[in-house]
């Protein structure tokens, strides 16, 4: 298959449209069970999911720059570097390593096979949670049992349902033929 100036375009087009639905991501937000439920990381899956490694990482590197450069777009219409720098950046830094994850599960042309969603996507959330929990740790100085209460816990059956919602989706927009290609 050749790529043409068009191909190129839209694929530029997709990874500007999965970085502004991450910062859309963040400002929708539901409480639940006392435990606040973004879209944030159904987005990023989608992003490596819909767009493949290179251009998934690409699509969160640019919400990222977007978040340093000023615009509020990290949970809780934040940004900045302190916000990176802060105990939550670790996730957002994630992210990255989340895009390219799941950007393998679909390396294959059209829908995502179960199996490989899944098992990609839960390696795809140890790597948003491990950097997360690490930089959470070290910024508020607490212990394992309570980094991982509070940054783990509350949050993996609700990552594990927007993953499965993820690969849903992918699987739909690839049947469709909506997705870049």
């Amino acid at each position: 298959m050749t790529r043409t100036p068009l191909a190129a375009l839209h694929r530029l087009v997709w990874t500007a449209l999965m970085a502004a639905l991450i910062a859309a991501g963040a400002f929708l937000h539901f409480p639940l069970w006392g435990v606040p439920f973004s879209l944030q990381i159904y987005f990023t899956f989608l992003a490596g999911l819909a767009l493949g490694p290179l251009w998934g990482v690409g699509a969160v590197g640019l919400y990222i720059l977007a978040g340093l450069i000023g615009l509020p777009v990290f949970a809780g219409g934040r940004s900045g570097l302190a916000v990176l720098l802060g105990p939550t950046g670790g996730y957002i830094f994630g992210f990255l390593a989340c895009a390219l994850v799941m950007g393998f599960a679909s390396r294959v042309k059209g829908p995502v096979l179960w199996t490989r969603g899944l098992i990609w996507g839960l390696v795809a959330i140890l790597a948003v949670y491990v950097p997360g929990v690490l930089q959470l740790k070290s910024m508020l100085g607490i212990g394992w049992d309570e980094a991982l209460t509070i940054g783990v816990a509350p949050f993996a059956p609700l990552d594990i349902i927007k993953l499965v919602l993820a690969i849903v989706t992918q699987r739909y927009m690839s049947r469709s033929r909506l997705l870049p290609t």
